[in-house]
Protein backbone atom coordinates (compact mmCIF):
# COMPACT_ATOMS: atom_id res chain seq x y z
CA UNK A 1 0.00 0.00 0.00
CA UNK A 2 1.43 3.30 -0.80
CA UNK A 3 1.87 5.52 2.19
CA UNK A 4 -0.19 8.98 1.84
CA UNK A 5 1.29 12.05 0.92
CA UNK A 6 -1.03 14.47 2.09
CA UNK A 7 1.40 17.02 2.38
CA UNK A 8 2.41 16.94 -1.49
CA UNK A 9 2.70 20.47 -3.36
CA UNK A 10 3.25 21.74 0.00
CA UNK A 11 6.10 23.93 0.80
CA UNK A 12 7.38 23.48 4.97
CA UNK A 13 9.56 25.69 7.03
CA UNK A 14 11.18 23.67 10.12
CA UNK A 15 13.80 26.01 12.52
CA UNK A 16 15.52 24.04 14.62
CA UNK A 17 15.16 21.09 12.14
CA UNK A 18 18.68 19.83 12.09
CA UNK A 19 18.70 17.52 15.17
CA UNK A 20 16.48 16.17 17.94
CA UNK A 21 12.49 16.37 17.72
CA UNK A 22 13.18 18.93 14.50
CA UNK A 23 14.76 16.49 12.78
CA UNK A 24 11.72 13.89 13.26
CA UNK A 25 9.19 16.98 12.51
CA UNK A 26 11.24 17.48 9.43
CA UNK A 27 11.26 14.17 7.87
CA UNK A 28 7.77 13.47 8.94
CA UNK A 29 6.78 16.49 6.20
CA UNK A 30 8.56 15.24 4.07
CA UNK A 31 7.30 11.59 4.25
CA UNK A 32 3.96 13.33 3.91
CA UNK A 33 5.12 15.08 0.75
CA UNK A 34 6.20 18.51 1.65
CA UNK A 35 9.10 19.91 0.27
CA UNK A 36 11.23 21.24 3.43
CA UNK A 37 13.21 23.94 4.13
CA UNK A 38 15.39 22.88 7.27
CA UNK A 39 16.91 26.16 9.15
CA UNK A 40 19.47 25.45 11.61
CA UNK A 41 22.07 28.45 12.85
CA UNK A 42 24.76 27.19 10.05
CA UNK A 43 24.30 26.25 6.57
CA UNK A 44 26.71 23.09 6.64
CA UNK A 45 24.32 21.82 9.29
CA UNK A 46 21.06 22.72 7.54
CA UNK A 47 22.33 21.12 4.47
CA UNK A 48 22.99 18.06 5.48
CA UNK A 49 20.02 17.43 7.24
CA UNK A 50 17.82 18.34 4.89
CA UNK A 51 20.11 16.18 2.51
CA UNK A 52 18.84 12.91 4.70
CA UNK A 53 14.84 13.86 4.17
CA UNK A 54 13.25 11.49 2.10
CA UNK A 55 12.34 12.46 -1.33
CA UNK A 56 13.11 15.39 -3.27
CA UNK A 57 12.75 19.48 -3.34
CA UNK A 58 14.37 19.84 -0.24
CA UNK A 59 16.99 22.38 1.26
CA UNK A 60 18.98 24.00 4.58
CA UNK A 61 19.08 27.42 5.48
CA UNK A 62 21.59 28.58 8.02
CA UNK A 63 20.25 31.42 9.56
CA UNK A 64 19.88 32.58 13.34
CA UNK A 65 16.01 33.53 14.63
CA UNK A 66 17.09 35.67 17.21
CA UNK A 67 18.37 38.45 14.02
CA UNK A 68 14.73 39.45 12.81
CA UNK A 69 16.55 41.13 9.49
CA UNK A 70 18.01 37.78 8.70
CA UNK A 71 14.75 35.76 9.42
CA UNK A 72 12.53 38.17 7.44
CA UNK A 73 15.43 37.29 3.98
CA UNK A 74 15.35 33.93 4.69
CA UNK A 75 11.67 33.82 4.15
CA UNK A 76 11.94 36.73 1.15
CA UNK A 77 13.67 34.21 -0.33
CA UNK A 78 12.00 30.67 0.21
CA UNK A 79 9.21 32.42 -0.98
CA UNK A 80 10.61 33.31 -4.10
CA UNK A 81 12.08 30.21 -4.65
CA UNK A 82 9.15 28.08 -4.05
CA UNK A 83 6.07 30.53 -4.67
CA UNK A 84 4.64 30.51 -1.02
CA UNK A 85 5.23 29.06 2.51
CA UNK A 86 1.96 26.36 3.77
CA UNK A 87 3.52 25.37 6.50
CA UNK A 88 5.94 26.73 9.44
CA UNK A 89 7.05 24.85 12.48
CA UNK A 90 8.76 26.69 15.26
CA UNK A 91 11.25 24.39 16.99
CA UNK A 92 14.60 26.46 17.73
CA UNK A 93 14.86 26.47 21.20
CA UNK A 94 17.66 26.51 23.46
CA UNK A 95 18.22 26.15 27.44
CA UNK A 96 20.51 27.78 30.09
CA UNK A 97 19.13 26.49 33.53
CA UNK A 98 20.07 28.08 36.59
CA UNK A 99 17.90 28.45 40.04
CA UNK A 100 16.15 32.12 39.60
CA UNK A 101 18.48 33.94 42.25
CA UNK A 102 21.56 33.13 40.80
CA UNK A 103 20.06 33.59 37.09
CA UNK A 104 22.55 36.18 34.54
CA UNK A 105 20.49 38.44 32.18
CA UNK A 106 22.61 36.80 29.97
CA UNK A 107 21.07 33.63 30.52
CA UNK A 108 17.30 34.86 30.57
CA UNK A 109 18.08 37.15 27.46
CA UNK A 110 19.77 33.89 25.60
CA UNK A 111 16.32 31.55 26.21
CA UNK A 112 13.52 33.76 25.99
CA UNK A 113 15.43 35.56 22.35
CA UNK A 114 15.63 32.40 21.04
CA UNK A 115 12.43 30.30 21.98
CA UNK A 116 10.46 32.68 22.09
CA UNK A 117 11.22 36.10 20.16
CA UNK A 118 12.84 34.19 17.20
CA UNK A 119 9.33 32.55 16.71
CA UNK A 120 7.65 35.89 17.07
CA UNK A 121 10.46 36.73 14.18
CA UNK A 122 9.00 33.74 12.04
CA UNK A 123 5.45 33.56 12.20
CA UNK A 124 5.82 37.63 11.63
CA UNK A 125 7.74 36.94 8.79
CA UNK A 126 5.69 34.11 7.07
CA UNK A 127 1.97 35.85 7.83
CA UNK A 128 2.03 38.31 5.29
CA UNK A 129 2.15 35.47 2.06
CA UNK A 130 -0.19 33.34 4.01
CA UNK A 131 -2.43 36.08 4.34
CA UNK A 132 -2.14 37.17 0.58
CA UNK A 133 -2.93 33.49 0.09
CA UNK A 134 -5.77 32.87 2.81
CA UNK A 135 -3.96 30.22 4.37
CA UNK A 136 -1.42 28.64 6.07
CA UNK A 137 -0.07 26.14 8.92
CA UNK A 138 1.96 27.23 11.82
CA UNK A 139 2.55 25.10 14.35
CA UNK A 140 4.78 25.90 17.64
CA UNK A 141 6.77 23.56 19.90
CA UNK A 142 6.59 24.72 23.48
CA UNK A 143 6.99 22.13 26.17
CA UNK A 144 4.58 20.80 29.58
CA UNK A 145 7.32 23.06 31.43
CA UNK A 146 5.63 26.09 29.80
CA UNK A 147 2.61 24.50 31.83
CA UNK A 148 3.69 23.30 35.08
CA UNK A 149 7.01 25.29 35.75
CA UNK A 150 10.23 24.03 36.77
CA UNK A 151 12.60 24.66 39.75
CA UNK A 152 15.77 25.80 37.94
CA UNK A 153 13.94 26.56 34.43
CA UNK A 154 12.34 30.05 34.89
CA UNK A 155 13.65 31.39 31.76
CA UNK A 156 12.92 28.65 29.57
CA UNK A 157 9.53 27.94 31.33
CA UNK A 158 9.18 31.31 30.87
CA UNK A 159 9.59 31.22 26.98
CA UNK A 160 7.72 28.09 26.87
CA UNK A 161 4.49 29.68 28.61
CA UNK A 162 4.56 32.82 26.52
CA UNK A 163 4.75 30.42 23.12
CA UNK A 164 1.66 28.86 24.34
CA UNK A 165 0.27 33.01 24.55
CA UNK A 166 1.31 33.81 21.50
CA UNK A 167 -0.03 30.88 19.25
CA UNK A 168 -3.76 31.57 21.06
CA UNK A 169 -3.18 35.46 19.88
CA UNK A 170 -2.12 34.61 16.27
CA UNK A 171 -4.56 31.80 16.26
CA UNK A 172 -7.07 34.58 16.67
CA UNK A 173 -5.64 37.02 14.07
CA UNK A 174 -5.15 34.87 11.39
CA UNK A 175 -7.89 32.85 11.23
CA UNK A 176 -10.42 35.09 9.69
CA UNK A 177 -7.36 34.91 7.03
CA UNK A 178 -7.67 30.61 6.66
CA UNK A 179 -4.65 30.52 8.93
CA UNK A 180 -4.28 27.78 12.01
CA UNK A 181 -1.79 28.28 14.56
CA UNK A 182 -1.35 25.65 17.70
CA UNK A 183 1.05 24.24 19.85
CA UNK A 184 2.32 20.93 20.78
CA UNK A 185 3.65 20.15 24.26
CA UNK A 186 6.35 17.88 24.19
CA UNK A 187 7.03 16.04 27.71
CA UNK A 188 10.02 13.55 28.60
CA UNK A 189 11.13 12.66 25.24
CA UNK A 190 14.01 10.51 24.30
CA UNK A 191 17.06 12.73 23.04
CA UNK A 192 20.48 13.07 22.76
CA UNK A 193 20.55 14.48 25.94
CA UNK A 194 18.30 11.55 27.98
CA UNK A 195 20.33 9.20 25.98
CA UNK A 196 23.51 10.29 27.87
CA UNK A 197 21.99 9.86 31.39
CA UNK A 198 22.35 6.34 33.59
CA UNK A 199 19.41 3.81 33.53
CA UNK A 200 18.76 4.60 37.07
CA UNK A 201 18.41 8.55 35.99
CA UNK A 202 15.91 7.08 32.95
CA UNK A 203 13.76 5.28 34.99
CA UNK A 204 12.96 8.13 37.53
CA UNK A 205 12.38 10.19 35.02
CA UNK A 206 9.94 7.42 33.25
CA UNK A 207 8.17 6.62 36.39
CA UNK A 208 6.73 10.10 36.58
CA UNK A 209 5.23 9.52 33.49
CA UNK A 210 1.60 7.78 33.26
CA UNK A 211 1.92 4.85 30.45
CA UNK A 212 5.95 4.27 31.96
CA UNK A 213 8.20 5.23 29.48
CA UNK A 214 10.16 8.58 27.51
CA UNK A 215 8.43 9.60 25.00
CA UNK A 216 10.28 9.86 21.09
CA UNK A 217 10.39 12.36 18.97
CA UNK A 218 8.36 10.24 16.31
CA UNK A 219 5.35 10.72 18.88
CA UNK A 220 5.90 14.52 18.80
CA UNK A 221 6.38 14.93 14.98
CA UNK A 222 3.09 12.36 14.10
CA UNK A 223 0.89 15.08 15.93
CA UNK A 224 2.47 17.73 14.12
CA UNK A 225 2.01 16.05 10.94
CA UNK A 226 -1.80 15.41 11.34
CA UNK A 227 -2.25 18.96 12.74
CA UNK A 228 -0.22 20.53 9.49
CA UNK A 229 -2.65 18.36 7.39
CA UNK A 230 -6.06 18.42 6.16
CA UNK A 231 -7.70 16.23 9.03
CA UNK A 232 -7.27 19.61 11.67
CA UNK A 233 -8.80 22.10 9.53
CA UNK A 234 -10.90 23.18 12.09
CA UNK A 235 -8.52 23.52 14.74
CA UNK A 236 -6.82 26.59 16.14
CA UNK A 237 -5.43 28.36 19.02
CA UNK A 238 -4.67 24.80 20.91
CA UNK A 239 -2.04 23.07 22.54
CA UNK A 240 -1.99 19.72 22.20
CA UNK A 241 0.34 18.10 25.24
CA UNK A 242 2.42 14.98 24.43
CA UNK A 243 3.70 13.51 27.81
CA UNK A 244 2.50 10.09 28.32
CA UNK A 245 0.21 11.51 30.78
CA UNK A 246 2.79 12.78 33.14
CA UNK A 247 0.92 16.15 33.46
CA UNK A 248 -3.21 15.23 34.08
Amino acid sequence: MTAPRELAGQVAIVTGGNRGIGRDIARHLAEAGARVVVVARTEERANAAAADLPGEGHRGAGCDVVDGAAVEALVRDVEHGAGGIDIVVNNAGVTNDNVIVRMPDEAWDAVVDTNLKGAFHVIRAVARGMMRRRRGRIINITSVVGITGNRGQANYAASKAGLIGLTKSVARELASRGILCNAVAPGFIETEMTAALGQQAREALAGRVALGRLGTGDDVASVVRFLAGPGAGYITGQVIVVDGGMVV
